[in-house]
């Protein structure tokens, strides 16, 4: 954590996991979509969700690590309880959010044996688990409901940091964006 004369700021490390994840999270929908399109080259498309999916799955286990050793920055002693709660709440969710989703898909793909190259350059290991397309189904099944849990989880996220930017003006989103003047 840095000390700006904003206040505290979040490490260059957690910045770029921060907006690497988000970036990778907004890309997977547009990828699947674009995957789901009438005469695409949908096994482009799915080797690039899925490699995305990996790599989020990658870079959030190391988020985790890196949050465990560097703790988050504590909200204005003015925020009240419930909103610190939500933010708690809302923070542990996308975490368990962004490690069931990939899991989920690889387990998934791994019980139908649909393996896929990480970005093109190597085989993305299966996991070790049987049940062919019924598990694969039950596991998309769960795969999907779980994104509509990612898109609350995101406008609360959102809502949240846009709350506290222009109505109580306390700079906790100039924060997580490094460009971002604090609000006065």
């Amino acid at each position: 954590m840095a000390t700006t004369e904003r206040g505290p700021r979040y490490s260059t490390v957690s910045l770029i996991l921060h907006w690497t994840i988000a970036v990778l999270a907004v890309a997977q929908i547009l990828l699947i979509s674009a995957a789901d399109q009438e005469g695409a080259n949908e096994g482009l498309w799915m080797m690039l969700h899925k490699s995305g999916g990996a790599t989020i799955l990658i870079l959030t286990l190391v988020r985790i690590a890196w949050r465990l050793k560097h703790p988050a920055i504590p909200l204005p002693a003015a925020t009240p309880r419930w909103q610190r709660l939500a933010a708690r709440t809302t923070h542990v969710l996308f975490y368990a959010v962004l490690l069931i989703m990939p899991l989920t898909g690889w387990i998934a793909g791994s019980a139908a044996g649909r393996g896929f190259e990480y970005y093109g350059l190597f085989d993305f290991p299966l996991l070790p688990v049987g049940g062919g397309r019924e598990t694969a189904g039950m596991m998309m099944d769960v795969h999907r409901a779980v994104v509509k849990g990612l898109y609350v989880l995101i406008a609360l996220h959102v809502l949240g940091a846009l709350k506290h930017h222009f109505v109580d003006r306390d700079g906790v989103l100039a924060r997580m964006v490094p460009f971002l003047p604090a609000r006065r």
